[in-house]
């Protein structure tokens, strides 16, 4: 009784803000990329080309070899962030700087590329099920030139926090409920959990309200705040500073990211993301070149 009494005044405390909003609903669109690895882009179509700070989201999963067997094979990256979450599978990466390294189900590779790298992401697994997300972050202005580094974390090195009945949130990156995510020294302050919620459950999560905010529901299906959202499909959120998610009929999965908007000029192409046109020729010359 006093562990339900403690979880209703923390959700009180919590709940005390502004809340944000569903101010827009996306579905991915179908695509492939790489060797021909079948995928879902949500971020980065033309119905949302982006969320500031946000660039692109990919979802990937299947139980077909063939829709990923061909991976991703060396490319190049510059001026951004790549974030891989593994949820299913493995998947063997390697870049020119000599790093490399497994992903399996469950782990987390958050890469800044800043001013380069050529790097690959093969499959270790010739069927079965491999399913996750790739997220594109914007480096601002003054770190694309960065030196590339990597935070690598296993499955049991994420932790998992349960803030309220019914609730287990996998913190990737912020903080929930004083358990706080391995990633960090991040430029736009991220926050990136995995949430997921028996029938019935409510979670709530505050956010810095000048913070672009978006949360994806990749099982079963969920209310945030008063919008009913189904599988598959991307809310975009209003400013505020409180999230709130239930579980009404079913049991219920998603990803709640947020970031701090940079504001900056974007150029685009391809693996490249800079502020200025010149500054894409320059990468892709560098590229050409073998420079980076």
């Amino acid at each position: 009784m006093y562990k339900e009494d403690a979880m209703s005044t923390h959700l009180a405390e919590i709940e005390t803000g502004t809340e944000r909003r569903v101010v827009a609903v996306i579905r991915g669109q179908p695509t492939s990329d790489g060797a021909g690895v079948k995928l879902t882009r949500v971020i980065g179509q033309r119905a949302l080309p982006d969320l500031d700070p946000f660039l692109m989201l990919d979802e990937f999963g299947s139980e077909k070899g063939a829709d990923y067997i061909g991976g991703f094979p060396d490319h190049p990256h510059r001026g951004f962030e790549t974030v891989t979450y593994m949820l299913d599978g493995r998947m063997r990466h390697w870049d020119n700087k000599g790093h490399s390294g497994l992903l399996v189900s469950g782990s987390v590779q958050w890469m800044t590329a800043g001013r380069g790298l050529v790097h690959s992401e093969m499959p270790e697994q010739a069927d079965g099920l491999m399913r996750g997300f790739q997220l594109w972050i914007n480096l601002p202005a003054k770190d694309k030139m960065c030196e590339p580094r990597y935070q690598e974390y296993a499955p049991e090195q994420i932790p998992v926090a349960h803030p309220a009945a019914g609730v287990a949130v996998k913190v990737i990156a912020g903080e929930v409920s004083g358990v706080k995510g391995p990633v960090g020294d991040v430029a736009t302050g991220p926050t990136y959990l995995d949430i997921a919620l028996e029938k019935g459950a409510r979670f709530s999560q505050r956010l810095p309200k000048e913070h672009n905010a978006f949360a994806y529901v990749f099982e079963g299906g969920a209310t945030l705040g008063t919008k009913a959202m189904e599988k598959s499909q991307l809310a975009v959120l209003s400013q505020g500073e409180v999230f709130t998610v239930t579980a009404d009929t079913q049991p219920a999965r998603l990803i709640l990211v947020a970031g701090r908007p940079l504001r900056e000029p974007v150029a685009k192409y391809g693996p490249f993301v800079m502020n200025t046109p010149d500054e894409i020729h320059q990468a892709i010359a560098d590229y050409q070149a073998g420079r980076l």
